[in-house]
């Protein structure tokens, strides 16, 4: 079916993601959210009563709707909808896919988006006894599959790929090690995009380091074998964050889309495809290689074509497989770094890769030689999901 309307993202912002129980640690997933939603009001140059909805991802909470508590924080009139999305490491995706797919409809023309979370600020999980006599049990995580499907933790799953593709040990450290240079290389940049709330959140992220090889080499075996093995280094510490987009239909963001006079910007993302899908819940890191091939096949387009990925690095070894099978080029790969240099809010990070997207193609620098100028993000969770979208840069007529 052919779609008569698009999605721009006008604006895009998130805070700094700090590990768990660092400076983010007293504030609720909500309270993270809440100044980035007015940010990106302010961002666009629209009223907050012009907004029609708010979709916010996030995977930990307690119930309450957090993005219902997010948007009345932020100062969007009381009937403004909003609704939370929990598919966990791909809520902050999804949540932006379901604006967007609300804008395509004709059902809205500005939506704000994105995910929060907050590990350290987590309610503890237990469940309430059949019987009222027995005391209730406490669990880490609730089940992401039913029998017979197979639910594995994410990590065992990781180091299960590791172990069958023989991804060692020592290029996952690699990977990681450069993921953090790139991070490293980005901070002066995000200092002046990162929400931080008159003062009260951090102007970096917390866990972007000086990492060498030796010492990464060196981080404590969590998951598998010695020649393959997950360690401290290659999988993304728990973190606290929240990333959020102002979408607008393509007609809006053409007659009313206005800069603030300190933005050098003269675009928006026009979002091209977008996808969240299924597959083998047992094996969740190759479900986002499904998705992309779908958007590329509806775009006719490959990979080849990118100029930038953002790809979810939750586990080093999870977005190596996934750039090897699709062949993303790695100098447009997570160019600011990944979330093994920041950390792993889960129902913000895929919301962190589109606001990374946005950042890399409507700053003044071209993207990479000899690559068009189109950006992928992609992202996997638990349960066997995957969600992704392509965007391009939508030039203001006029700006």
């Amino acid at each position: 079916m052919t779609q008569t309307r698009k999605a721009v993202i006008a604006a895009a912002r998130r805070t700094a993601v700090c590990p768990r129980g660092g400076a983010l640690a007293l504030l609720q997933a909500d309270e993270l959210a809440a100044p980035v939603l007015a940010q990106l009001v302010v961002d666009a140059g629209v009223e907050p009563e012009e907004v029609d909805c708010v979709f916010l991802g996030n995977a930990l909470y307690g119930g309450g709707n957090p993005a219902r508590l997010a948007a009345l924080r932020a100062g969007l009139p009381q009937t403004v909808p909003a609704l939370t999305i929990d598919t966990q490491c791909c809520s902050g995706l999804d949540a932006i896919v379901m604006g967007a797919r609300l804008i395509e409809a004709g059902a809205a023309d500005i939506v704000l988006a994105g995910g929060a979370e907050s590990f350290s600020r987590s309610p503890i999980r237990m469940t309430r006894p059949v019987d009222p006599a027995s005391p209730p049990v406490a669990y880490d995580r609730p089940a992401f599959a039913p029998a017979p499907f197979g639910d594995p933790d994410l990590a065992d799953a990781a180091a299960r790929l590791a172990a069958e593709t023989g991804t060692s040990r020592e290029d996952q450290a690699v990977f990681a090690v450069t993921s953090h240079d790139k991070a490293r290389s980005a901070r002066d940049y995000l200092r002046g995009r990162l929400v931080n709330a008159g003062g009260r959140f951090p102007k970096e992220d917390g866990f972007t380091r000086h990492l060498s090889l030796k010492t990464a080499l060196r981080a404590p075996l969590l998951n598998g074998d010695h020649e393959t093995g997950l360690s401290a280094a290659t999988i993304a510490c728990e973190a606290d964050g929240a990333a959020a987009v102002l979408l607008m239909s393509e007609g809006a963001f053409q007659e009313r889309f206005h800069l603030n006079s300190n933005e050098s910007r003269k675009t928006g993302l026009k979002i091209l495809a977008s996808q969240s899908a299924g597959g083998n819940p047992a094996e969740p890191a190759l479900v986002p290689i499904e998705v992309a091939k779908a958007m590329f096949a509806e775009l006719g387009m490959e990979a080849t074509d990118l100029a930038v990925t953002e790809l979810m690095e939750a586990y080093a070894v999870q977005a190596m497989v996934t750039a090897a099978h699709l062949g993303l080029a790695s100098e447009g790969l997570n160019r600011m770094g990944g979330a093994l240099a920041r950390g792993h809010p889960i129902g913000a990070s895929g919301a962190i890769l589109a606001v990374h997207l946005f950042d890399l193609l409507t700053r003044k620098e071209a993207p990479a030689e000899g690559a068009r100028n189109v950006g992928m993000a992609l992202i996997a969770a638990a349960g066997g999901l995957g969600s992704g979208i392509v965007v391009s840069p939508a030039v203001r007529k006029g700006g």
